[in-house]
């Protein structure tokens, strides 16, 4: 769950300061993180979406090594769909719930033949309806294989560093994906995760964040009101 990660709570969730710093927020993260994006590997819209299913509690790395043999097995959606369910539980089984991935990909496979014409659809309405398909999945195949805007992804990551930076003040995905769609500039929603992500990954860890070196920590509250306090309470108990 999310709320592992908020020791820190928020003192008072200021909707406009919020609003008024975001974009320079944003710049400081292109700055600090030029190199930010999906780090799952794909080519077409139809790989992602695979990638994205078996992503579920589970590493990008995994789920790139688990792709690089999927990918070569499977070429085209009729492959997924006329695959042999014991073979390619076999091939994600590293993947973790690859019984129920396996299923989901191969049904959602079935129903892109049946319903959208063998290819993947580009509207968030018809990608939901899919097996194994929420609105996280759903707005990172939209982003990353359309280029198209219509929410923002959260993982952990992105809950995390959202809260932390006074983004949000709520520990659930859906209504932190709503404060954040709020503020931030439309156009900026798929690149924001990615962003957020690298934050997270690099410096605003869950455990023990890297508060020194982070390279947006005049933007942060967090680092303000607890990280800086606590040191200089330690640094007069010593």
């Amino acid at each position: 769950m999310v709320k592992r990660y908020l020791k820190y709570k928020v003192k008072k969730y200021d909707y406009e300061l919020a609003r008024k710093n975001i974009l320079n927020l944003i710049n400081a993260l292109k700055e600090a993180y030029p190199q930010a994006h999906c780090d799952l590997n794909f080519v077409t819209p139809l790989e992602l979406l695979i990638a994205t299913i078996l992503s579920a509690q589970c590493t990008d790395e995994r789920v790139n090594k688990v792709t690089a043999t999927l990918f070569s097995r499977f070429k085209k959606v009729e492959d997924y769909a006329n695959s042999d369910i014991l073979e390619l539980e076999q091939i994600i089984r590293s993947t973790g719930f690859y019984r129920n991935k396996a299923k989901n990909i191969k049904n959602s496979c079935k129903m892109i033949i049946e319903q959208f014409s063998g290819k993947v659809p580009n509207k968030l309405s018809e990608l939901i309806q899919l097996p194994g398909v929420a609105r996280k999945t759903a707005n990172v195949v939209l982003w990353n294989a359309f280029g198209i805007n219509e929410g923002i992804v959260v993982d952990t990551h992105v809950a995390r560093t959202s809260y932390r930076l006074g983004l949000t003040k709520n520990s659930n995905p859906d209504k932190i994906e709503r404060d954040l769609m709020e503020i931030v500039p439309r156009e900026d929603w798929g690149k924001l995760s990615h962003l957020l992500i690298y934050l997270g990954r690099d410096t605003c860890k869950a455990r023990n964040p890297e508060c020194d070196r982070c390279k947006i920590k005049e933007f942060c509250p967090w680092y303000k009101d607890l990280y800086l306090k606590e040191n200089k309470k330690y640094a007069q108990e010593k």
